[in-house]
Order: structure tokens, then sequence, then C-alpha cells
């Protein structure tokens, strides 16, 4: 793996882990009874996005350091992914 492709993956699980732990403990202004004319009662009053993105920092570098060990030992590679053979036989060597 190069390392515009260990960019990319973890670029990548950031923002999925990003949204995830967006709705997180998120108050609503319908849950704090102060609604804003003109605005859903779903609308975030304290949404604490600071750290929030602290907090998917964190898990991101877990997640992508055990997906880099999956990727660079080898346990699992293109070929083991390839469903419908369209790779061909391994070469041997």
């Amino acid at each position: 793996m190069g390392i515009t492709s260990a960019i990319v993956l973890y670029v990548v699980i950031w923002f999925l882990t990003f949204f995830v732990v967006l709705p997180v403990r998120i108050q609503t202004q319908g849950d704090l009874g102060r609604i804003v004319p003109g605005t859903q009662a779903g609308s975030p009053e304290h949404h604490h996005l600071k750290k929030k993105a602290w907090i998917t920092t964190g898990i991101a570098a877990v997640l992508w350091a055990v997906c880099a060990y999956v990727i660079l030992s080898g346990m699992i590679s293109v070929r083991d992914i390839d469903m419908f053979n369209r790779m061909g036989p391994p070469s041997a060597g």
C-alpha cells in the first residue's frame, strides 16, 4: 500500500466513522422545548462537532491501523475477493 492509498483509506474511514458518530447524543430543539420559528423541531441545538471530530479521529486511527495491518500482512488480497474469477489463476512466482 502506497502513501496515497493509505491517506485515501484513512479519509474514507474517517468520514464513514464521522457519519456514524454524528447523531450520537445530539440534543434537538424539540428535546429542549425551544423551537426557533421557521426551523424543524429535530434541528440540533447542541451538536458538539469539535468533540465528535476528535472522537472520530481516534476511532478512525484504530480502524485504519487494523485495515492497514490486514492489507500489508497479506491476510486478505484482491484475489480473495474476486467472486467471479475474473483475475484468472494466480501466477507461480
